[in-house]
C-alpha cells in the first residue's frame, strides 16, 4: 500500500515519538478492512513505539484509533483509509499522540483544553480535497488534547451511502452532535473561536492593546504577504490583520505558472508564505474581517480600520490587499442548494458525484479546466457558457472536446438551479440566441464564472472604487487618499494572477515606504524600539 519512498520517510517520522502509541481498528471482511488492516501492519513494523489490536467493535467498519496508550481516553478515529491528502493528517496524529508537541501556540492548546461539554465530531472528507487537511488536523488536536472531545474523520468514497443519507454535497463537512456545524474549510484558530463563546473579547481586548502600526496589511494573501515582507525588511512596525492567511489561494488546487516553480498546490504556498513571514517580526492577526475605514484626514495622525468583533487597529499607512472570492450566479435556487448540490471547488467535491450528471457554469480557464477534472469522475458534464463561444485557452478547449461524456453549450444564460427541497436535481437556462427557455436535469453545479473583489466594506471610506467595485491605483499602487496603498486582486491591476499579486504587494510596500520616510511620524509611533 506504501511506496518504499512513503515507508522511508514515515519511518523517520515514527522516530520521533516520545511515548508509545495503540491502534486499535474495527474491520470486517471487504477490500477497505483488508487496505487497513494492511496500512496498520505496515505502521507498526516501522517502529517498536506502535502496537496494533484488530478486535475493536466500532460500527464503522473499517474505523480505526489513535491515542497514547498512557492516555486511552482521548483519541481520534479515521473512518476509512487516510491516504491521498490525508496521509500527511495520519503523520500527525501518530506524532502528536506520541507526544511530538504540535506547531501551534500554547495559548491555543491552553484553549483547547478548557473546552467544556461532551463534544461528539464526524467530519466527511475525501482523499482528493485539497481543503480537507487542516479540518482533519484541526480536529484531530483537539481529540488528542482533550478527552471530552469525541472526534471521527470519515472517508466519504468508504462510507458512499452514509454520504448520501445525511445529505453530504460538499467536503470538507462537520457535524457536531449530530448536526451540520461547518461547511466547507475551517481553520483551528475558526473552530475554537466557535466553540469558545469568549473567545471574539478576549480576541478585542487584546488588539486594543497593540500600538498603531507604522505600516498595517490588510489582508494575508499573496500581495498582503509580499507587502509585509517588504515593509518589515525596511524596518517599519508591521501589521497583518487577514479574515484568513493566505486567502483564496488556500482554495487552489494545481499552480503551474508560479516562475521558478513548475507545480505546486494552493495550500503549499500558503504555508510557504506564512513561514516567509514568520522569518520577521510581524504581527499575523487573524480571524479579522474588516468592515470600516476611517481615513486619517478624519483622526488626525492615523489611518483607523475598524473589525467585525468591534476591535479596532490603527497605522500611519495602510496596505489594502483583501483580495476577491469566486462570484456567485446570483439566481433562483444557488443559495438555497449550496452544499446540497451546487459546489465551487471541483477537486474537493468531485468524487462525491461519481457517475452523476453535473454542470460546470462557465467556459473561462477555470470552468473548462474544473469540467476536465470532473470528466474523468462523474457520468456526464455539461458546460454553460453565457457568452458566444468559450474562452479558455485553445489547449484546453481541445482537451475537453476529447472527452466523450462532455456537452458543451454557449449563448446561454443560466436562470435557475432546480431542486426538490434537499438537493439539486437540474438547471434551467435561456438560449440567448433564440430565447427558448430549457431544462438540463442533473445532480451537482459547480460554479466556476469569475472573481469579485473584497472591498464593500470600503464604500463609506472615501477609497475611490471603480464600477466593478476594485480599488483604483496608480502605478505606485496609490489610492486617492494619502498613505493608504493597495495591491493584488481586490484592484484594478489587470490580471489577477498569484504572480502579480506578489509583485504588486512588493510595489506598494515600497510606496507606503517613500510616503513614511517624506512624512513626519506621529508622537505615538516614535516610541516604537
Amino acid at each position: 500500500m506504501l511506496d518504499a519512498t512513503l515507508k522511508q520517510q514515515l519511518s523517520q517520522y515514527l522516530g520521533m515519538l516520545r511515548e508509545p502509541i495503540e491502534l486499535v481498528a474495527s474491520l470486517g471482511d471487504d477490500a477497505k478492512s483488508a487496505q487497513t488492516r494492511e496500512l496498520l501492519e505496515t505502521i507498526t513494523g516501522l517502529s517498536d513505539k506502535v502496537s496494533a489490536r484488530f478486535d475493536g467493535d466500532a460500527a464503522r467498519k473499517p474505523s480505526f484509533t489513535i491515542a497514547a496508550k498512557a492516555r486511552p481516553e482521548a483519541e481520534v478515529r479515521f473512518a476509512g483509509v487516510p491516504l491521498g491528502h490525508e496521509f500527511t493528517s495520519l503523520v500527525l496524529a501518530l506524532l502528536w499522540a506520541g507526544g511530538h508537541p504540535p506547531k501551534v501556540s500554547d495559548e491555543a492548546l491552553e484553549q483547547i483544553a478548557a473546552l467544556d461539554g461532551e463534544m461528539t465530531f464526524e467530519m466527511f472528507f475525501s482523499l482528493s480535497c485539497h481543503n480537507c487537511p487542516d479540518v482533519v488536523q484541526a480536529l484531530t488536536l483537539i481529540a488528542l488534547k482533550n478527552p471530552k472531545a469525541k472526534v471521527t474523520l470519515i472517508e466519504g468514497g468508504t462510507y458512499q451511502a452514509e454520504v448520501e443519507e445525511r445529505g453530504v454535497m460538499a467536503v470538507p463537512a462537520t457535524f457536531l452532535n449530530g448536526e451540520m456545524w461547518a461547511s466547507g474549510k475551517i481553520s483551528l484558530e475558526e473552530i475554537l473561536a466557535k466553540l469558545d463563546t469568549g473567545a471574539a473579547a478576549k480576541a478585542a481586548a487584546k488588539l486594543a492593546e497593540k500600538k498603531p502600526f507604522e505600516v498595517l496589511v490588510i489582508g494575508g494573501g499573496p500581495a498582503g504577504a509580499s507587502a509585509a515582507i517588504y515593509t518589515a525588511r525596511k524596518g517599519f512596525s508591521t501589521g497583518i490583520a487577514a479574515e484568513r492567511f493566505g486567502g483564496q489561494v488556500q482554495d487552489t488546487m494545481g499552480i503551474e505558472n508560479f516562475i521558478s516553480v513548475p507545480y505546486t498546490e494552493g495550500p503549499k504556498l500558503a504555508a510557504a508564505l506564512e513561514t516567509h513571514v514568520g522569518e520577521y517580526d510581524i504581527d499575523v492577526m487573524n480571524l479579522l474581517r474588516a468592515e470600516k475605514l476611517i481615513p486619517a484626514a478624519q483622526l488626525g495622525g492615523y489611518h483607523e480600520v475598524v473589525f467585525e468583533n468591534g476591535a479596532s487597529l490603527k497605522a500611519r499607512s495602510l496596505v489594502l490587499s483583501t483580495g476577491a472570492r469566486w462570484r456567485n450566479l446570483g439566481v433562483p435556487g444557488e443559495a438555497e442548494y449550496q452544499t446540497k448540490g451546487v459546489a465551487y471547488c471541483p477537486h474537493c467535491d468531485g468524487p462525491l458525484f461519481k457517475g452523476k450528471r453535473v454542470a460546470v457554469i462557465g467556459g473561462g480557464n477555470s470552468g473548462v479546466e474544473a469540467a476536465i477534472d470532473l470528466a474523468l469522475i462523474v457520468g456526464h458534464v455539461t458546460l454553460i457558457e453565457f457568452d458566444s463561444q468559450l474562452r479558455a485557452d485553445q489547449v484546453l478547449q481541445d482537451k475537453l472536446r476529447s472527452f466523450a461524456n462532455v456537452d458543451i453549450i454557449v449563448s446561454a444564460q443560466t436562470t435557475e438551479v432546480t431542486g426538490d427541497g434537499e438537493k439539486v436535481n437540474g438547471l434551467s437556462y435561456k438560449d440567448r440566441e433564440s430565447g427558448e427557455e430549457k431544462h438540463v436535469e442533473l445532480e451537482g453545479v459547480f460554479v466556476q464564472i469569475g472573481l469579485v473583489p473584497n472591498t464593500e466594506w470600503l464604500k463609506d471610506s472615501g477609497v475611490e472604487l471603480s464600477p466593478r467595485g476594485e480599488i483604483v491605483i496608480d502605478a505606485k499602487g496609490a489610492t486617492n487618499l494619502p498613505g493608504v496603498f493597495a495591491a493584488g486582486d481586490a484592484t484594478t491591476v489587470p490580471y489577477k494572477q498569484i504572480i502579480i499579486s506578489m509583485g504588486e504587494g512588493a510595489k506598494a510596500a515600497l510606496s507606503a515606504f517613500d510616503y513614511l520616510i517624506r512624512n513626519e511620524a506621529p508622537a505615538e509611533v516614535t516610541e516604537f524600539g
